[in-house]
């Protein structure tokens, strides 16, 4: 049942996002005015931030974020599952990196942008 709903859920985030970016194309087409733009975009953040908190409370709730073992190595089994754990680690390694310079990246820009 809860997957039902996180699907739902993630489908309504999907097409909120579809609409954010939709009004910003008319927004650069000037098919709309700025102010229209913004208004329209500004209605649907809030149900997109209440979306996510329901998201995030449904999946720590049900326990979705836990993989009931997977995520452990066997010591008997270590071997057989060498190459698959170090492209899972990798691949952890890589996404954890990208966040963290995606952050210091809006870090740095948002003081940039406080001293203009």
């Amino acid at each position: 049942m809860s997957w039902l709903l996180s699907f739902f859920f993630h489908a309504s985030l999907v097409g909120l996002i579809g609409y954010q970016l939709m009004c910003l194309a008319d927004l650069e087409f000037d098919y709309m005015n700025p102010y229209d733009s913004s208004s329209q975009i500004n209605k649907v953040i809030l149900p997109e931030f209440i979306i996510q908190g329901v998201l995030c409370f449904i999946h720590l709730a049900t326990g979705h974020w836990y993989k009931r073992g997977k995520h452990l190595l066997d010591v008997t089994e270590i071997f057989n599952q060498l190459n698959s754990a170090k492209q899972l680690r990798i691949f952890k390694l890589v996404y954890v990196i990208l966040l963290l310079v995606i952050s210091i990246f809006w870090m740095i820009w948002s003081i940039g942008e406080a001293y203009d």
